[in-house]
C-alpha cells in the first residue's frame, strides 16, 4: 500500500510539494511523482550537503516512523526517469533493488537512513544539441541544451542513478544556523554497514546528502540494461524445460486416444473383412454409447456462454499485452504503458467477446438468435462487473487508509465512461456479426430423453479440480518472479521468458481438457460442458493458494487486516481472470475435438461402406437401407425387455445421421456417390444381412412416415403420430433372411 513520501517527517522542498502529471496507468499503479528537497547540479561533485532539521518528532509522529519501518517501506527517488537503483551484497553476489529502505530495526532500537550518498553516471556527447533530444524528465531541467558559442564544456547525458543509504549521527546543535544546501560544519563519513541515528520522541532529525559524478561508457540506448538484466536465467529455462515434460507427457496421452482409440474402433467398420466382421461380437460401450447425448444443452447454458464470452477476451488481451511487451513497445521507461495498453485492448477485443458467445448461444439453441443481445450485454457487463465490484471495495480500504494508491473519484468516472461507451458498444457489435453468422452444425442428433449416467466409483469433480495441478506446474517457477515484481517492488521484464511459458500453458490446459473429456466420456458421463471448462480453468484456484503461501512465506513484513485484505482481493481478481482465461481454452478445445470426433466418426462410417462394398454386388446387398438414428435404436430381449443390448451382425452396424438434407449429401456424397437415398433427413446403412435370434425385437424412432424397396418388393413401415416425437414400433416375424 503505497504512501507519500512527506507522509513521514521529512524535508520538503523551499519552493513547496508539486504533483507532476501522471498518465492513466500511473494513478492505477498507484504511482504518484512529486518534486524531492534534493537539487543536483550537472557534472558538479558535491559534499556534506545540509538538506534539514526536521522538528521534534510528536508522538504520532515517531509511531509512524516506527511502523514504516517494521513494514520496510522503500523510498523511491527518479533522476532524468532513471529510478535510483541500490546494490546490496549477498555472499558472492551483488543484488539490485529500487529505492532505498526508509530505517532499519536492530534489536529494540529503530534507525532511521538520515544521509543519502548518489552516484550519478553521466555519458559525455560531443554536440551539444544532442541533448535537446536526449534530455527528458527532470534532467531537462539542469542538462543544457546548447552550449555558449565558443564554450569548450562538454555535455552529459545521465546513464545511471545509484543511491547508498546511510545512517549518521548528527549534532543537531551545530545546525541551528545553518540554511538548507549548505555544507554541514564536519565531514559526514557513509557507511552502509553501520547505523548510528536511532529516533527517539521529542528529538529532532538532521538529513545530509552527497552527490557524485562519474563518465560511464554506458550509451543512452543502453541505460536501462541495469534495471532490466535478467537475473536466474537459467530458472527461466528450467521452468520452460518443466513445461515442455509436462506438454509432451499429455500430448503422448492425447495422441494414444487419437490414433488407438479412435482409428481402431473406425478401423474396425472401414479395413476388416466380412470374415473377421462375422466374428466382432463387442457390445458397444464407452463414448459410443452418449454419442447422442454429448451435444445436450448444459444447465446454465446463457452463464457458460458469458463466461467463455469473458475468457476469450481477457485470453486475447494478455496475449496481445504480453507479445507487445516481448517485442519491446512497452518499456519500464514509459511508466502506466503496460496498464494502459491492457486496459486498451481488453475494450477493442470486446468485439471477440460477443461473437463468440453469441455464436456459441446460437449453437446450444440450435440456430435461434432470440435473446443475443441479452447475451451481449450480459458479456460487456460480468466480468468487468465483478472487477469493478472488487476494486471499488478495496479502494475504499485505501481511501480509508489515506493511501496515494487510491484511486480519485474523477478517475472512477473516466473508467466508467470507457466501459459503457467503448467496451459495451464493441461488445454488442461483436454479438451482432455473432448473430449474423451461422451456427455450427451438431454432427448427430441428440436424443430426445437424455441417457443415465451410471454411477461413478469416484466423484467426477475431484478428477476436475485436481487436472488443475499439471497446468499449475507449468506456470508456478515463473509465478515467483511476477509475484516478486508486483508486490516486491522490482522489475520484471523477461516477457520473452513470459510469451513462451504463456503459450506452454495454454497447450497443456488445451490437452488437459481433452484427456479429461474423453475419460468423462469413456464412462458414459456426457455431462462435459462445465468439466471442460473447470478441467483447465481450476489452475486458477492453485494459482490463488500460492498467492496465499506467498503471502505467509515471502510477505512476512507484510503487517495489518488492511495490506491483506488488499493483497487478497488482488489475487483473487487474478485467479478470476485465469479462470476465465484458461476455462475458455480447455472449453473451446474439447468443442472442437467432440465436434470433429463424431464429424470423423461419420465419414469413417461413409467411407467403410464404399470401400467394403460393391452397389453391383446385389446378392450381398439386396437390404440396403433403413431409416434409423443410432442414438435412438436399442435392441431389447423380449424376455427382459428393460435390459437393452447390442445388435450382433455378420458384420457391422454403420448408422449415419443427419438433421438436414444438406448435412447428409456432405456426409455421404463425398464418399458415397451413386448410394440411393430414400429420405433426407435421415438414413442408416446396414450393408449386409442381419444374423439374429427370434426373441430380439426393433424399436425405431422416426420423424416421419417413408418407404423403402427391398429386393423389388415394397416393405411400408407404419408410424404413431404424437405431438411431441413420432414413433413406429416395429416387431419382426422370425428373422430379417426369414423377411428377404
Amino acid at each position: 500500500m503505497p504512501f507519500s513520501y512527506y507522509s513521514l517527517p521529512f524535508c520538503k522542498p523551499l519552493e513547496g510539494v508539486k504533483d507532476s502529471a501522471e498518465n492513466l496507468g500511473e494513478v492505477l499503479m498507484g504511482d504518484r511523482i512529486e518534486n524531492s528537497p534534493y537539487t543536483f547540479k550537472m557534472y558538479t561533485n558535491v559534499s556534506d550537503i545540509f538538506q534539514c532539521q526536521t522538528g521534534p518528532l510528536s508522538g504520532e509522529n515517531f509511531k509512524l516512523l516506527k511502523k514504516r519501518i517494521d513494514e520496510m517501506y522503500q523510498v523511491n527517488l527518479m533522476l532524468d526517469n532513471l529510478p535510483a537503483i541500490r546494490y546490496a551484497k549477498k555472499d558472492s553476489y551483488f543484488l539490485r533493488w529500487t529505492g532505498y529502505p526508509v530505517g532499519i530495526k536492530i534489536q529494540d532500537a529503530y534507525y532511521v537512513f538520515n544521509h543519502l550518498k548518489f552516484t550519478v553516471l553521466v555519458h559525455k556527447y560531443e554536440e551539444a544539441n544532442v541533448a535537446r533530444v536526449m534530455g527528458t524528465g527532470d534532467a531537462a531541467e539542469v542538462i543544457p541544451t546548447i552550449a555558449s558559442e565558443g564554450s569548450e564544456l562538454p555535455g552529459y547525458m545521465v546513464v545511471g542513478f545509484e543511491v547508498v543509504p546511510c545512517s549518521v549521527m548528527h549534532d543537531a546543535k551545530s545546525v541551528k544556523n545553518l540554511k538548507p544546501y549548505e555544507k554541514y560544519p564536519s565531514p559526514v563519513k557513509c557507511d552502509p554497514t553501520t547505523v548510528a541515528m536511532p529516533i527517539k520522541e521529542n528529538e529532532p532529525i538532521v538529513f545530509t546528502y552527497e552527490v557524485k559524478f562519474e563518465e560511464s561508457d554506458i550509451k543512452w540506448p543502453s541505460r536501462w540494461d541495469a534495471y532490466l538484466k535478467m537475473e536466474g536465467s537459467k530458472v527461466h529455462w528450467f521452468s520452460i524445460l518443466n513445461s515442455l515434460m509436462v506438454i509432451t507427457f499429455l500430448a503422448g496421452i492425447v495422441l494414444v486416444i487419437f490414433l488407438r482409440t479412435v482409428r481402431r474402433d473406425l478401423t474396425r467398420y472401414e479395413e476388416l473383412d466380412k470374415e473377421a466382421q462375422a466374428q466382432m461380437n463387442e457390445e458397444l460401450s464407452g463414448w459410443k454409447l452418449v454419442v447422442g447425448d454429448v451435444f445436450r444443452a448444459p444447465t446454465n447454458a446463457g452463464l457458460l456462454c458469458v463466461m467463455v464470452g469473458d475468457g476469450v477476451q481477457l485470453l486475447g488481451m494478455a496475449v496481445v499485452t504480453v507479445l507487445f511487451a516481448a517485442l519491446g513497445f512497452m518499456s519500464p521507461a514509459s511508466r502506466g504503458t503496460l496498464i494502459i495498453g491492457m486496459i486498451l485492448f481488453y475494450m477493442i477485443l470486446g468485439i471477440s467477446a460477443g461473437y463468440v458467445a453469441v455464436r456459441l448461444w446460437r449453437t446450444i439453441g440450435r440456430g435461434d438468435k432470440k435473446g443475443w443481445i441479452s447475451v451481449s450485454w450480459k458479456v460487456a457487463c460480468f466480468f468487468p462487473g465483478i472487477a469493478f465490484f472488487i476494486l471499488t471495495t478495496l479502494n475504499f480500504l485505501l481511501w480509508g487508509s489515506h493511501s496515494t494508491g487510491a484511486i480519485p473519484f474523477s478517475l472512477f468516472a473516466v473508467l466508467i465512461f470507457m466501459w459503457f461507451c467503448i467496451s459495451v458498444p464493441l461488445t454488442l457489435v461483436g454479438g451482432f456479426f455473432g448473430a449474423k453468422a451461422p451456427h455450427i452444425e451438431y454432427p448427430v442428433r441428440t436424443n430426445q430423453i437424455p441417457r443415465e449416467i451410471p454411477a461413478q466409483k469416484y466423484p467426477s469433480w475431484l478428477l476436475v479440480f485436481g487436472a488443475g495441478t499439471l497446468p499449475f506446474g507449468t506456470l508456478f517457477i515463473e509465478l515467483f518472479f511476477i509475484m516478486s515484481s508486483i508486490w516486491m517492488g522490482r522489475v520484471y521484464y523477461v516477457f520473452g521468458f513470459l510469451l513462451i511459458v504463456f503459450i506452454l500453458l495454454v497447450v497443456v490446459c488445451a490437452e488437459v481438457s481433452l484427456v479429461l473429456t474423453y475419460m468423462h466420456l469413456c464412462v458414459e458421463d456426457w455431462k462435459w460442458w462445465w468439466k471442460s471448462f473447470f478441467a483447465s480453468g481450476s489452475v486458477a484456484i492453485y494459482i490463488f493458494l500460492y498467492s496465499v503461501n506467498y503471502l505467509i512465506f515471502e510477505l512476512k513484513s507484510l503487517s495489518g487486516p488492511t495490506s491483506e485484505a488488499l493483497y487478497l482481493g488482488y489475487s483473487i481478481l487474478m485467479a478470476l481472470a485465469i479462470m476465465f482465461a484458461m476455462g475458455s481454452v480447455g472449453f473451446l478445445s474439447s468443442f472442437w475435438w467432440i465436434s470433429w470426433h463424431d464429424s470423423m466418426l461419420c465419414d469413417g462410417f461413409a467411407s467403410g461402406i464404399v470401400m467394403g462394398y460393391d452397389a453391383s454386388s446385389a446378392n450381398l446387398l439386396n437390404l440396403l437401407f433403413i431409416s434409423l438414428l443410432l442414438s435412438h435404436t436399442e435392441m431389447y430381449s423380449r424376455e427382459d425387455s428393460k435390459k437393452p443390448r447390442s445388435l450382433r451382425t455378420e458384420i457391422a452396424l454403420v448408422l449415419l445421421h443427419a438433421k438436414s438434407k444438406p448435412w447428409l449429401e456432405k456426409c455421404l456424397a463425398r464418399k458415397a456417390a451413386g448410394v440411393p437415398l430414400f429420405w433426407p433427413p435421415v438414413a442408416a446403412i446396414i450393408p449386409s444381412a442381419f444374423n439374429m435370434h427370434n426373441d430380439w425385437s426393433l424399436v425405431f424412432s422416426f420423424p416421419s412416415a417413408f418407404s423403402f424397396s427391398l429386393d423389388g418388393k415394397r416393405l411400408l413401415i407404419g408410424i404413431r403420430p404424437s405431438e411431441e416425437r413420432l414413433t413406429s414400433n416395429v416387431v419382426n416375424q422370425g428373422t430379417i433372411k426369414d423377411i428377404k
